[in-house]
């Protein structure tokens, strides 16, 4: 077998039957993923498919694939689940993930890769970010929504204290940087590694940003320079609404929230969440199904 064949795994079923037949791959699969079937359905509703995907370098049996799943389906009370296995064999895995990046244009931001050699349009603000261990490359519906508000905000005034909660690679907080006129941009994440990565890509791009490890808004880090006149989560609708009376505390009188990684079909339950706590939608964007919502 050749370094570059890989075996994948593919199950579809309900989401209650995930983290069973996720747990059922541990022994097959190197890496694991699952994602919504259909981007502009109901991530909560229970009869929505989602797809699992595992990956192995091993050929994978598909009886002992298939007797694993049953159980793990049958534990939560759903049958057994439909599985695909395929063979993928011969691909450049590092070209074609540069290839499946091109330069992407949301507002006046240019989201390239370091595999990028031709020269930014005229007027733009560059950001090379490189897809890796850190969500936001730039690729996804969300991003570009953010990007988009956060360019609309940016036209409008300045702002001197923004936030960037959840950066992940760190690719909102480099937009306001670089597209700022001065700002120092706080980011944050709960995950050493994408603080890692939002770090070396704010190196990368020449971008002033302080950046530090934290769980939501609870680090001393983000209290002691709060209150925030501008502030990006892009997380998911759930945290984002249990979030919302944090959002309230430390985003500053007057000041704005961008807010995404959520569905069209959850709007609802974000903005009654943040609602309550005296913000209010000023505009919305939405891309593919996915929405981003921003508050004042």
């Amino acid at each position: 077998m050749s370094a570059a064949e890989v075996w994948r795994v593919r199950v579809s079923l309900p989401r209650r039957g995930l983290a069973a037949c996720e747990a059922a791959l541990e022994d097959i699969a190197e890496a694991c993923g699952w994602f919504l079937e259909d981007p502009a359905g109901n991530e909560d509703a229970p009869d929505e498919l989602w797809c699992l995907e595992g990956f192995s370098r091993q050929p994978v049996d598909r009886a002992a694939l298939e007797d694993r799943l049953a159980l793990a389906a049958a534990a939560v009370g759903l049958p057994p689940p439909p599985a695909a296995i395929e063979r993928i064999v011969d691909t450049d895995w590092v070209s074609a993930n540069l290839r499946d990046f091109p330069p992407i244009r949301a507002g006046r931001f240019f989201v390239h890769g370091s595999h990028f050699d031709a020269r930014p349009p005229g007027g733009s603000v560059p950001l090379q970010i490189d897809a890796g261990t850190a969500f936001g490359s730039g690729e996804h519906a969300t991003t570009q929504g953010c990007l988009a508000a956060i360019d609309r905000l940016l036209r409008r005034r300045r702002f001197r204290r923004p936030l960037d909660l959840g950066c992940g690679s760190g690719i909102l907080a480099i937009a306001m940087a670089k597209a700022g006129r001065g700002a120092r941009v706080r980011a944050a994440d709960i995950d050493p590694t994408a603080v890692r990565v939002a770090a070396l890509n704010a190196r990368t791009n020449r971008a002033r940003i302080s950046v530090q490890p934290s769980d939501g808004y609870r680090s001393r880090f983000l209290r002691r320079h709060r209150p925030y006149d501008l502030v990006t989560a892009n997380i998911l609708a759930r945290p984002l609404a249990s979030m919302a009376a944090d959002l309230s505390r430390h985003l500053a009188v007057g000041g704005f929230a961008v807010l995404s990684g959520l569905l069209v079909g959850q709007e609802r339950l974000v903005l009654a969440a943040h609602r309550r706590h005296g913000l209010a939608l000023a505009f919305r964007l939405r891309i593919n199904g996915w929405s981003t919502l921003v508050l004042r």
